[in-house]
């Protein structure tokens, strides 16, 4: 593995244990650490209509939204796949993982996969500048990790 490889595993690690943990409020300081700062995370689904849909959010947008969630409930997100591509100062991760109610609960509430873009600063650190995930849901199954292209 390399040193970029490691760092940006680092990222990903950190911005997981960000987001989970037991109801309660989150360690937002540390989303600057992880995200830089123009970062957008998307969240997509299906409508009840059948209609695809997407949320776009910046930082300040996604604890607005995900914050009474995490007052509310208990939530971990656990990474159980990743692949990581480098060129030059730009990566792309393919991450898949389970939500649970506890980090070791045997059955998931959902399964998905992020796809995370990466961008190496001056300052040699790695950020994640773009996040879109999506679960599974009827007729939407997790690949295996190796078909995940």
């Amino acid at each position: 593995m390399s040193s970029d490889e490691a760092a940006i595993g680092a990222a990903l690690d950190a911005m997981y244990d960000m987001i989970s943990g037991p109801r309660g409020p989150r360690d937002w300081s540390r989303q600057r650490e992880v995200f830089h700062p123009e970062a957008r995370q998307m969240r997509t689904g299906m409508g009840e209509d059948g209609k695809p849909w997407i949320r776009i959010m910046g930082l300040d947008a996604y604890r607005a939204d995900t914050t009474p969630f995490f007052m509310d409930n208990d939530f971990f997100e656990v990474e159980t796949g990743r692949r990581i591509q480098v060129f030059g100062n730009m990566a792309h991760a393919w991450s898949h993982y389970e939500a649970r109610k506890t980090p070791n609960d045997p059955n998931p509430e959902r399964r998905g996969i992020n796809s995370i873009q990466l961008y190496k600063g001056e300052d040699g650190r790695w950020k994640i500048i773009s996040m879109i995930w999506d679960n599974e849901r009827p007729g939407l199954k997790l690949p295996p990790l190796d078909d995940a292209r």
